[in-house]
């Protein structure tokens, strides 16, 4: 699809076609905003910070990023935002016409800037956050591909090896008669079935997969998947504490943003990542409403960490709720870093452990018949 310019707003009571036009491209999902997202959304927010601290007009610190953006849909957003404000409108207003590239932490954390009177400050304060969550998000993604790549390998190798190596040794071992080995006659039996029925085993597998998919975006379905996680072994604890670590991070954001708890919880159970987490943090709004604390709801639920209560409730009885909450995140930010590092160095022999008994189990499968040649050969 493609994007045009948004012009600005009109500012008549009965807006022109071309106008509603424009403002229904801009409520429209931008191509590659997941790109603009992960690449140039912290950058952008950074220099935005940078040039209104050099004081200049929020209109145009805008037209500057928009000529240095490479990017061309993300430079139609910018001149989509530079027009509305040109047409009367708040920045945070401007941002919502942009859902899939500003969610609504990036936008009530900017409009919260603007009521105080803060916003470079507060774009500043953007900037670092995103980065920070970009930082983590390459080291979980680095620490993932090495184990993916070994996975892969090792169902290519075994796929390969049971289709075109074991029929041969299958052919050998027919001549002698007998009665073969069990696990022989499994990984032939595989063999078999993949041979004369490849194609089929294949859309089996894909439907489940897609299926799986599918189940995954249903909302009892994503719930489910991230309850799985949290319960995993290793991989759940890791988890836990990435999510753990957003919420403090972001909720620290918000709060000394000046955004009100009640409207911080809604914002912050969506960028914890998790749903079993965020529900615990919408289901709290209703006990923050009746008088009682935040740290007794989280202490009620048991999903959140006794040291993060400890904590909040430490911050609610001083205070300093925003400075708990961002200690708490630089802790979960470190304890994740050290558990990625241990994770990666447990898994590399791990793996070769496992592709060792894949491939070395196919192999002694195929030469078990060797070793007991003599109940095999009919005389």
């Amino acid at each position: 699809m493609a994007i045009l310019s948004p012009t600005a707003p009109p500012r008549t009571s009965a807006a022109p076609t071309g106008a509603r036009s424009a403002a229904a491209l801009r409520l429209a999902k931008i191509p590659g905003a997941r790109k603009i997202v992960l690449k140039e959304l912290a950058p952008f927010t950074r220099q935005l910070g940078a040039m209104l601290n050099a004081g200049m007009p929020l209109v145009q610190v805008l037209s500057a990023l928009e000529d240095q953006t490479n990017d061309k849909a993300f430079k139609h957003v910018i001149a989509g935002l530079r027009a509305s404000i040109e047409g009367g409108s708040m920045f945070s207003e401007a941002l919502t016409h942009y859902p899939s590239v500003f969610n609504d932490l990036y936008i009530g954390l900017i409009r919260a800037g603007e009521s105080g009177g803060i916003l470079t400050e507060t774009a500043e304060q953007i900037a670092t956050f995103l980065e920070a969550s970009a930082k983590l998000r390459r080291k979980v993604k680095s620490a993932m591909m090495y184990p993916i790549i070994i996975l892969v390998m090792a169902t290519i190798l075994a796929t390969g090896m049971i289709t075109f190596i074991v029929p041969v040794f299958a052919g050998i071992y027919k001549d002698f008669g007998g009665q073969l080995p069990g696990p022989t006659r499994f990984l032939m039996a595989i063999s078999d079935l993949l041979r004369s029925n490849g194609i089929i085993v294949i859309v089996v597998i894909s439907l489940l997969v897609a299926g799986f998919q599918r189940y995954r975006k249903t909302p009892a379905g994503a719930y489910q998947w991230d309850r799985f996680c949290l319960s995993f072994p290793i991989i759940g604890v890791l988890a836990r504490k990435i999510a753990v670590g957003r919420f403090a991070s972001t909720f620290a954001q918000l709060i000394r943003s000046g955004v009100p708890i009640l409207r911080a919880l809604e914002i912050v159970a969506a960028a914890t990542g998790n749903l079993v987490l965020g529900k615990v943090l919408l289901d709290s709004r209703v006990v923050v409403e009746r008088g009682e604390t935040l740290s007794s709801a989280l202490r009620q639920s048991h999903e959140f960490p006794p040291v993060l209560v400890h904590m909040l409730s430490a911050g609610e009885r001083t205070g300093k709720m925003d400075e708990m909450m961002k200690r708490i995140a630089d802790f979960y930010e470190d304890e994740v870093s050290t558990q990625l590092s241990g994770l990666t160095s447990m898994i590399e022999p791990l793996l070769m452990v496992f592709l060792g008994i894949i491939i070395g189990g196919i192999v002694l499968c195929m030469f078990l018949p060797i070793f007991k040649m003599h109940e095999l050969v009919n005389f």
